[in-house]
């Protein structure tokens, strides 16, 4: 029992550092708040029964991340910027207010929305903003951001009060109407989406170009005193009085409570309201109000004693489901799509939910007409949790996704061992589009303006009946000018010139935008470093291609297949002849380094190098990158934070490498 349970802790432990350097160093999490909070809930519960195998390592022993060196030098934190005591319940939360009051029975307290963005000291000498400081590790430094912190919406240059020193804390948010307007650019010029709000207020707040956060509209709100020379404060709301008549926005309808029974009330009024909000909250805060008993209180080496943060459960609503709409991917196979009556959930309008294929609707037994109850995973992705059964009506019918194809009424079949169902038509209109836009994608041939209302259009006009059919658009430029399909002459021209440039593109960008099942971008790579030419892997056999590296028989088999198929080997020629690049090429350098062929895993956060740079020098040596640890990995590039990859390659056995080691392997 004691080995299971140092096992579990171990699994914890290392789990939640991977998602801890995600969030914090990545700004690009797996998974969502809730699913976090669990994590650390267990590992706290069990920490709590086995007080001996705490270390001073435990992810409950440490605050946030670490700071890293990207828009400017590390600052030492003047007052640690500590993060708060998570709660989840309103017994958690009358325990705290208890607790406190048994001491100080005079005590108040302050309710305060918990903004869901990243921290922020603002420093102030004399008046004048001198520096501003990321949360970094909570206790030794941050990341001096100060640049970038003059293009936020609320921070103040200049105080009319000029104390010889000010530290203000805040929350750097990006409210919902910008978030959206940021996706919409990023969706125009076939980037990647950011996740959330949050997310992209932190990768932002880094750039080194520092009118991009005035160009994406990042806020503060003050939400703390750290520190002040030359006055006297006695409470937390006198303080951000004094905030906001220096100009410094403050969190929003705060409200002082003396009972228990005051502060749950206040939670459930900010819950009330929080889908209404312009931004994310994700809790209530919950503050002793006056200062001086704050610092009786004092605080542990993670958290203050004299706060805590009631985090919310996810939101969900209940809907009436209206219809199953079906689409067909590139691949063929059929998506059944719940369509709803509009809801609000997290501030945003939904009305739309995937449901995956027959099976999950089989599973929840989803009938047009149903009451279902929608919430969003990640408070990003709408999902239906349930269907409300009692409240259904009796002449409800289970729902079947047919053998037909709902756009080309082709014959549609279930694959072998799987809950997908596909159409079997390859020249299904619905098919071509998807092939097409994935070809054009960044991920693969990455021809940048090529959107799909283009496509939609020269697949309807018969100018595109296959992917290789882009390469021969240049023969028809007048006509497409005359009609207008991509635009006027100076348009046209220039998608025509990028089509052309697209032809030199590494043939792993070919690969992985012919379309190939589970062939993406880091298989796509691997088999054109393992074969050298697409040539070379249409003609291997499929035991040929289990050989590379992460690719297992399924994978294999696909690709064996492919190529096999008469109407694929014609759309190749085609490609062949448009002059489009087939082979990698080759060097010394590739032939004669150790590292061909090599996989490597980086996980956590290297000294002087990012992950992107790290992997392009592997990537230039020859080697490979991926992002899980298997037995066929070669070497793990651990760095701070390095989370359960790095137990994982430890068991097994997998050489790991530091950022200098790293670097020594290449220069061999």
């Amino acid at each position: 029992m004691a080995e299971n349970i140092k096992k579990r802790l171990n699994e914890l432990r290392g789990e939640i550092l991977h998602h801890n350097d995600l969030y914090y160093n990545d700004d690009s999490p797996e998974i969502t708040d809730y699913q976090y909070d669990q994590l650390m809930l267990e590992l706290k519960r069990i920490e709590k029964e086995n007080p001996q195998l705490i270390t001073a390592d435990s992810p409950t022993q440490r605050v946030g991340g670490i700071a890293k060196r990207t828009a400017g030098i590390l600052v030492r934190h003047d007052v640690p910027m500590l993060s708060l005591q998570d709660v989840f319940s309103k017994e958690e939360v009358d325990e705290f207010v208890s607790s406190v009051l048994s001491n100080m029975p005079d005590c108040e307290f302050v309710v305060e929305e918990k903004i869901d963005g990243l921290s922020l000291s603002l420093r102030y000498y004399n008046g004048i903003l001198k520096t501003a400081v990321t949360r970094g590790d909570g206790i030794v430094e941050g990341e001096d951001v100060t640049a970038n912190a003059l293009n936020l919406h609320g921070v103040k240059k200049v105080l009319m009060d000029k104390l010889p020193y000010l530290e203000v804390r805040g929350e750097v948010y990006m409210p919902r109407e910008a978030f959206e307007k940021v996706n919409s650019e990023q969706a125009a010029n076939d980037k990647k989406l950011f996740a959330n709000p949050r997310n992209c207020a932190a990768g932002t707040l880094r750039q080194l170009d520092s009118s991009v956060i005035k160009k994406r509209g990042l806020s503060l709100f003050a939400f703390n005193l750290q520190k002040a020379k030359g006055r006297i404060f006695v409470k937390h709301d006198e303080t951000l009085q004094y905030f906001k008549d220096q100009g410094i926005p403050v969190i929003h309808d705060y409200v002082l409570c003396k009972t228990k029974e005051d502060v749950w009330k206040a939670i459930e009024n900010i819950a009330a309201r929080r889908g209404h909000l312009p931004y994310d909250i994700d809790g209530a805060v919950v503050k002793v109000n006056t200062l001086a008993q704050r610092e009786q209180l004092g605080s542990t080496s993670k958290v203050p004693r004299w706060a805590v943060a009631y985090k919310y459960p996810p939101e969900e609503k209940d809907t009436k489901l209206l219809n199953i709409n079906l689409s067909v991917g590139r691949t063929g196979r059929i998506t059944p799509t719940a369509v709803f009556e509009p809801v609000r959930l997290c501030g945003t309008t939904v009305e739309r939910a995937t449901l995956h294929n027959q099976d999950f609707i089989d599973t929840l037994d989803i009938r047009i007409g149903d009451i279902v109850r929608v919430y969003k995973s990640g408070e990003i992705i709408p999902k239906i949790r349930c269907v409300l059964k009692e409240r259904r009506t009796a002449d409800l019918k289970p729902f079947i996704i047919g053998n037909e194809c709902p756009v080309c009424g082709a014959p549609a079949v279930r694959d072998e061992n799987t809950a997908d169902v596909r159409c079997t038509n390859s020249s299904c209109p619905a098919q071509l589009e998807g092939r097409l836009v994935n070809f054009v994608g960044r991920n693969a041939m990455d021809i940048k303006g090529f959107g799909e209302k283009y496509i939609k259009k020269l697949i309807d006009d018969k100018y595109l009946g296959d992917i290789a059919d882009i390469y021969y658009l240049h023969k028809y430029r007048e006509e497409l000018i005359e009609k207008g399909l991509i635009g006027k002459e100076k348009n046209t021209d220039k998608l025509l010139e990028k089509i052309e440039e697209s032809k030199k593109n590494a043939p792993w960008r070919l690969l992985s935008g012919l379309g190939i099942q589970n062939i993406g971008k880091a298989a796509a790579k691997s088999l054109t470093i393992h074969f050298q030419t697409i040539d070379a892997l249409a003609g291997a056999e499929q035991e040929d291609i289990e050989q590379v590296a992460d690719m297992g028989g399924i994978s294999a088999k696909m690709i064996f297949e492919f190529f096999r198929s008469g109407e694929n080997a014609a759309v190749l020629e085609k490609l062949k002849k448009a002059g489009v690049n087939m082979a990698e090429k080759a060097t010394a350098d590739k032939e004669s380094n150790n590292l061909n062929g090599r996989t490597f895993v980086l996980t956590g956060t290297l000294p002087m190098w990012s992950r992107t740079e790290a992997a392009a020098a592997i990537e230039n040596a020859g080697g490979r990158i991926s992002s899980s640890v298997s037995p066929k990995t070669d070497y793990v590039v651990a760095g701070e934070n390095a989370g359960s990859k790095l137990v994982k390659a430890q068991k097994l056995a997998i050489k790991i490498l530091s950022e200098d080691e790293l670097k020594i392997l290449l220069a061999q």
